[in-house]
């Protein structure tokens, strides 16, 4: 109608399109006036939305979309948040139902007992080391990935994969776990599953020589390594199934840097506040240093 107006009036195409002269009023001083505050306000939160879903891979649902948005410094309701991406066709990535799964238990020659008790987190760093050993499926075959995290601050501290699962894969992802904490305490626990890898004399004799207390969970019960079983959820449903890998090399590349930039020091962990792993430390050690700082001051003014 706006473009054909000067050719015929605007009461007689408004009686053949069936509208009504005063929409088609309201309609030109809208289209003249731009954008309404509301509107722009919405735009302005779904290029945000958006940007954040796209920086995660398109992983991130609307808590962890509300949780960056809120550490970038705009902070907007979840239900906001969801109703954007709604708007966009934006989803986030869930993880699968969870299916419990059972351990072949090695040799119990040492009769290793149970020191954790399902509290892996028991609030302070290096307190528990958990660990695991999952299946990642290529063209070429399987590669076998052990990981290490600390109870506490979910991070990744030691890592292997190998196209076998044996006790050398644990043995190399404790040694760099024990390299990246330099001053590790001696009462550490160390704790899996009674798979044969862990409860191998090999196994053992390394644990003493880095001066960790091993501890398994009991046979057949996945619960008490579930905190492992976590984290092969998010890294398979969040990133490796996702993809179809063609070589070994290729996924030993891939998942290195997704345990090391993504998981460790970009994804916002849902357990640790929405922050990172990496971060979360940081903080903890700064918050411990500047009590320590001020725990000396006030002896000092006494």
């Amino acid at each position: 109608m706006a473009t054909e107006k000067a050719n015929y009036s605007v009461r007689r195409m408004a009686s053949l399109l069936a509208v009504t002269k005063s929409g088609f009023y309201a309609w030109m001083k809208r289209r003249s006036a731009g954008p309404s505050k509301r509107a722009r306000v919405q735009r302005d939160l779904d290029a945000q939305v958006r940007q954040v879903h796209t920086d995660s891979d398109d992983v991130y649902g609307a808590p962890r979309v509300t949780a960056e948005l809120a550490r970038e410094g705009r902070c907007v309701d979840e239900k906001t948040v969801a109703a954007s991406m709604r708007r966009q066709g934006l989803e986030g990535v869930s993880p699968r139902k969870f299916q419990p799964v059972t351990t072949l238990p090695g040799v119990d020659t040492y009769h290793i007992p149970d020191l954790v008790k399902r509290v892996w987190d028991q609030g302070d760093l290096d307190a528990v080391w958990i660990s695991d050993i999952t299946y990642l499926r290529t063209w070429e075959g399987f590669v076998y990935l052990c990981v290490i995290r600390d109870g506490c601050s979910r991070r990744v501290l030691g890592w292997a994969m190998d196209d076998r699962q044996d006790s050398d894969l644990v043995e190399r992802a404790l040694r760099m776990a024990h390299t990246l904490r330099a001053m590790t305490p001696n009462d550490v626990i160390f704790h899996a599953d009674r798979g044969a890898q862990y409860t191998s004399t090999q196994l053992y004799h390394a644990s003493g020589e880095l001066g960790l207390k091993q501890s398994v969970g009991r046979t057949g019960v996945c619960w008490d390594n579930a905190m492992s079983e976590s984290f092969w959820s998010s890294l398979k449903s969040e990133f490796f199934d996702r993809r179809v890998w063609q070589t070994r090399t290729e996924v030993k590349r891939e998942v290195a840097r997704w345990i090391e930039i993504v998981y460790n020091r970009r994804r916002l962990h849902s357990a640790l506040g929405m922050v990172p792993p990496v971060e979360f430390e940081g903080n903890l050690l700064a918050g411990r240093q500047a009590g320590q700082v001020e725990k000396e001051a006030s002896t000092q003014a006494a």
